[in-house]
């Protein structure tokens, strides 16, 4: 065992570890592929089942809240059970959410599909415990730059489910881009399967043996000041992402660009994120995780205020969206990094899942709130300032607060 890491019961075995982090990667890859591609959807939806823009990114918008408030339970359930019923569960109820969405036929209907189904499901299959599993799958010292692999791998999805998603609907319609992406989602429930062998290795902690419950750890991280801090600027990561993801297809229609070019973005996004999640897990094994966080928020930022100034082409937007793929979801492997060495592997989950909910709230501004500046002002421009302006603040305050002590020093993990 490694006290020092949080770590229960042994090493996996090299098959063992090959399943795991495979698992993780095609479950993060298809999962979050289609969940970043719905943005494509709008227009087309809107259109035909007769409701507003504000109303789609609403339903987004609640699947996002529903992911959050679902997230810790998920990975309390998950720490203290196991994990392979948790994504298992999820993916089941992702394929029900894909299939009522493709066949709505009204905004009662989509809006169930894609709150209740894919938010839940996102919480027990997506990013949060399959980069907890990768994480235990590995030894401290290679967590960091794993995680980014992982990372990088689970963001091929969005460089080929945006295209098909694109060309489904132009071709046969939007309910043929969502029966597709149902089909595909039956690929996450092997994937969820294989990664829940991490189970076998790292017992659940009901069952494990430590002096370290899940109570003292949640209330010591209530105080710890680097938690409280990644946690607060989480918010600004979830607001910038689905911003990008849910208004940019419309933003570019507005431009008068080619549909298609959406989905290229969205695409590139998703290559050169491969490239930045490689990056800052290297980078995380390094350098201080707090500071490279801060310095990401920051740099989007900028990148944002660069794209939003200067007059759109084709070429602007594909160099916008390689920039931002490269910071997109580095902030995972940094994140899910910083809190295995705040409190260790044991409540791992369950804590990256707390986090995870301030992340949701920003998502739902983003989508939400970009909505509705969108319906009453008939453009973009309120929204994306206020997303600059909060990033440099969340940027400037990770960097300064951001670390914390140890918590392990004051409240140590036993062997």
């Amino acid at each position: 065992m490694d006290g020092g890491s949080g770590r229960v019961g042994m090493m996996p075995t090299r098959r063992q570890q090959v399943a795991i982090l495979l698992g993780a990667s095609v479950m993060l890859s298809i999962g979050m592929g289609m969940r970043q591609s719905f943005g494509l959807f709008m227009l087309p939806v809107t259109r035909d089942l007769g409701f507003s823009i504000a109303d789609y990114t609403f339903a987004m918008a609640m699947q996002n809240l529903v992911w959050g408030f679902a997230q810790p339970f998920a990975g309390a359930f998950a720490d203290r059970y196991g994990s392979r019923r948790v994504m298992m569960t999820g993916a089941t109820l992702y394929i029900i959410g894909m299939g009522i969405m493709a066949t709505a036929q009204g905004r009662l209907s989509f809006t169930f599909g894609t709150t209740f189904f894919i938010g839940t499901a996102m919480a027990c299959c997506a990013s949060n415990l399959g980069m907890t599993a990768a994480a235990k799958a590995v030894t401290e010292r290679s967590r960091s730059m794993t995680l980014g692999m992982i990372s990088a791998v689970g963001s091929i999805g969005t460089f080929f489910c945006a295209p098909l998603a694109e060309t489904l609907i132009a071709s046969y319609g939007w309910q043929a881009g969502l029966l597709g992406f149902t089909a595909l989602s039956l690929l996450i429930l092997p994937a969820a399967f294989s990664t829940g062998v991490v189970d076998q290795t790292h017992p659940p902690a009901a069952r494990s043996v430590t002096t370290v419950t899940m109570r003292g750890v949640l209330r010591e991280a209530a105080h710890h000041r680097g938690f409280v801090t990644m946690s607060a600027a989480y918010f600004v990561c979830g607001m910038q992402l689905m911003f990008l993801t849910a208004h940019l297809p419309t933003y570019l229609s507005l431009c008068g660009q080619d549909p298609m070019l959406a989905a290229k973005a969205l695409a590139t996004i998703g290559v050169f994120n491969i490239v930045g999640c490689y990056l800052f897990g290297w980078l995380g094994g390094r350098f201080p995780k707090h500071i490279l966080l801060g310095l990401l928020y920051i740099l989007r930022s900028v990148t944002l205020t660069i794209y939003f100034l200067t007059p759109v082409s084709p070429a602007s937007t594909l160099v916008f969206a390689g920039v931002m793929g490269v910071l997109w979801l580095g902030v995972v492997p940094l994140s899910q990094g910083l809190v295995a060495e705040m409190f260790g592997l044991r409540y791992l989950a369950t804590l990256s899942g707390i986090a995870f909910v301030t992340h949701q709230f920003g998502s739902v501004l983003g989508i939400w709130g970009g909505g509705l500046v969108y319906e009453y002002f008939g453009n973009y421009d309120l929204a994306w300032r206020f997303g600059v302006s909060i990033g440099v603040v969340a940027g400037i305050m990770q960097i300064l607060v951001g670390a914390g002590p140890d918590w392990r020093r004051a409240r140590p993990v036993p062997a």
